[in-house]
């Protein structure tokens, strides 16, 4: 008898696989978990003192700020397996005030920050989201893909020769292991190949070690010493603005796109107050504060296979254990195991559909300039917010546009009760880029003495139109012509009730 697939349906739902009481009672899914949350531990710490380093503070606060962001986000946050830490975006924008006011403003600003996103994600700022169309989110993966390698570069210039033969290593096993067993995920198995390779060969290449010094001790409570005052306010209110800003776009925007990895929803306004609390909780243990980590989210999820809490909170505790405990293990690691582990990243992040000649081809060319747009401000600026931005900016003037064009004018004339009449039908949206060309639609001196504008068709959006509307009114009477408009729908009437003849000329 043949057996068809239904008869085996699939072990566990994508919305099971995130359950932590069903991972602890499953030793397999529990040591994916296990391992996964090691990786990203190893890969976080060069990751953390590099933007300690761009913030211009002490590697402890970016590696103690891993720690705590990572612990807290696996409670609070509303995106299981996504990995939250210090980000080199925060660190730019937090940097120019570490050098104006010290470490302790810094630090405040941190906190403050923390409270912005808790107000911003009870409001309601996480449902925004929905207005960032796929393009730009495309876009956004593409240019974090090329962001990711790009920070690689650098750890491949100026250094001994035997550091690419290792990488090349490296991006063997993580692209080649996984075709053949998947028992232990890839990027561990590069990390620990290469450093027993450098170590027992004694290999001179760069290490982690290089980056910085480790921690010896455990983070305790830090109350920045600022004056509570209106003054500090003005000082750390612009930075923290920026920064709530920054961290809650990166974090949901990452967590869209591990919704889509992963085939699961993520509770974006948790995610958004929980990145609050975390951020607080960081500052108030010395850190650098942070958000969603993009690299590390996809070690985690993509390479690793995590999919709950279970890795996010392992990779905070690992984090701290390799760092405290065992600082002198963890220094050894050559810095070409973390760089093909980053590469491999890269490369499965980019989106390659997305720009192959028949998917160009295909696609709308506004959707491509759109996706283009984000890539390249992003990747210019080395801002995700300020490329996404631009990104939904070019994609609603491109939408704008196109929906402009969608409006028709259609015109008759006919006797209507014994006169001689123009009748109009408007069939479209009206709002501000379509209605700037309905006045130009009108024959205002070959039309007969009467004139209907039927509106059934069509509504009205904005004052531009209401706008529009009266200014064809008042042409058609500097013409001597009775002009009517039939056919508004309720909503449409209302609001040319409310400011119809009220706007004045040119508003």
């Amino acid at each position: 008898m043949a057996v068809t697939k239904a008869e085996h349906p699939p072990a566990f739902t994508p919305e099971q696989l995130q359950s932590v009481r069903g991972t602890l009672m499953s030793p397999r899914r529990l040591k994916t978990e296990v391992l996964a949350g090691l990786v990203v531990a190893l890969a976080l710490i060069p990751e953390a003192i590099a933007f300690s380093i761009i913030a211009g503070v002490d590697p402890r606060i970016g590696l103690f700020a891993s720690f705590t962001m990572a612990v807290t986000i696996a409670f609070v946050g509303g995106r299981p397996a996504m990995i939250s830490a210090a980000t080199g975006a925060i660190a730019l924008v937090i940097a120019p005030l570490v050098k104006s006011h010290g470490v302790d403003y810094f630090v405040a600003a941190v906190i403050l920050a923390g409270i912005f996103q808790i107000i911003l994600g009870l409001s309601g700022v996480a449902k925004l989201m929905r207005f960032i169309p796929r393009s730009v989110m495309v876009g956004f993966v593409n240019a974090l893909a090329i962001l990711i390698f790009m920070s690689q570069v650098p750890e491949l210039l100026g250094v001994p020769w035997l550091v690419y033969p290792l990488v090349a290593l490296g991006l063997v096993i993580v692209f080649g292991l996984p075709k053949l067993t998947k028992a232990v995920p890839a990027p561990l198995v590069a990390i620990v190949v290469l450093t027993l390779i450098t170590v027992f060969a004694a290999v001179a290449v760069p290490t982690v070690g290089d980056k910085g010094d480790l921690p010896d001790s455990l983070p305790t409570l830090f109350i920045p010493n600022v004056p509570f005052s209106l003054e500090t306010l003005q000082i750390i209110f612009p930075f923290a603005l920026a920064m709530a800003f920054v961290g809650l776009l990166e974090s949901l925007m990452t967590a869209k796109l591990v919704d889509d990895v992963t085939d699961t929803r993520s509770h974006k306004t948790r995610e958004a107050w929980g990145q609050g609390v975390a951020n607080i909780v960081t500052g108030f243990t010395g850190g650098m504060g942070g958000c969603a980590m993009i690299g590390q989210t996809m070690i985690n999820v993509k390479a690793s296979g995590a999919r709950t809490r279970i890795s996010t909170f392992l990779a905070g505790v690992f984090l701290l254990i390799l760092v405290v405990a065992l600082g002198d293990v963890v220094s050894l690691i050559p810095m070409a195991a973390l760089v093909a582990v980053m590469i491999f990243v890269s490369v499965a992040t980019f989106d390659w559909h997305s720009i192959r000649p028949r998917t160009l081809k295909m696609m709308p060319k506004s959707e491509t300039i759109v996706m283009l747009a984000t890539v390249i401000v992003t990747v210019a600026t080395h801002n995700l917010a300020i490329g996404v931005g631009v990104g939904v900016l070019v994609a609603m003037v491109m939408f704008a546009r196109r929906v402009a064009h969608f409006v028709t004018v259609e015109r008759s004339v006919k006797p209507i009760d014994g006169h001689e009449t123009a009748t109009y039908v408007v069939d479209g949206e009206l709002f501000f880029a379509s209605s700037n060309d309905l006045y130009t639609q009108f024959e205002y001196a070959l039309d007969p003495e009467h004139v209907v504008i039927d509106m059934h068709a069509s509504h009205l959006w904005d004052a531009s139109t209401i706008a529009a509307l009266d200014a064809i009114t008042e042409k058609y009477h500097h013409h001597g012509k009775d002009v009517k408009i039939i056919g508004l729908n309720d909503a449409s009437a209302l609001m040319r009730e409310r400011l119809g003849g009220k706007l004045g000329a040119g508003h």
